[in-house]
């Protein structure tokens, strides 16, 4: 019984090393792929530490004919490529932490209702708003329906961030809000650097065949 008991203690002692080393693996791995870009207003620079995630905006730009460069600005602006981001907690008489003014989360900082939606319209309800994958194809839909509905180029990203930050319906009332007309202006001028930057490293990035899929 000894023998037997020493057995299964020192088998146990096993599978909880190799739980324990499986786990750690499994941190770092979601770590390395969920961490922050260094250099976020770079677009060389974040392929060169995502390489997936270029794969990925590629494929939403096949999909939808949203620019990469356009892609990348909208999740700058949104959430500065932060995967758990949420809006600041609104405050009571200045101090006492309220409640959250939407409920916005994620890189793209889409709001529960229109992710909803997001998945429902293209039969994804493991989708995430905290997975890169998921969030730029969210771009690539919504900036698809922004087209559709209020006949907004792609191209065009001034136009094209206001009804993404307004909702299509309130749309059209953008011109009396300056705060968001300089938003977008921003979002276009670092648009415009992404395309600039991506000019100088789309050849390598389009010719590496390391990663397939």
């Amino acid at each position: 019984m000894k023998i037997l008991e020493k057995k299964w203690m020192s088998l146990m002692k096993k599978q909880r090393q190799i739980l324990s080393s499986f786990l750690i693996i499994l941190f770092l791995l979601i770590s390395a792929c969920s961490s922050i870009p260094k250099n976020t207003a770079d677009s060389c620079s974040i392929f060169s530490e995502r390489y997936f995630w270029y794969k990925h905006v590629k494929k939403t730009e096949k999909k939808w004919g949203t620019p990469v460069h356009l892609q990348l600005a909208f999740i700058k602006m949104e959430s500065d490529f932060d995967w758990l981001a949420k809006p600041e907690r609104l405050k009571l008489f200045k101090v006492i932490p309220y409640k959250r003014p939407s409920s916005s989360f994620g890189y793209s900082q889409a709001v529960k209702g229109t992710w909803e939606q997001y998945k429902k319209e293209n039969n994804k309800p493991l989708a995430t708003r905290a997975r890169f994958k998921d969030s730029v194809d969210f771009i690539g839909w919504y900036t698809n329906k922004t087209s559709q509905i209020l006949k907004i180029s792609k191209k065009d990203v001034f136009r094209q961030y206001i009804a993404y930050h307004e909702g299509w319906g309130n749309y059209k009332n953008y011109k009396s809000n300056n705060k968001v007309i300089l938003i977008a202006k921003k979002v276009q001028k670092q648009s415009s650097k992404y395309k600039s930057q991506l000019s100088k490293c789309q050849k390598v990035l389009s010719t590496n065949k390391y990663i397939i899929f």
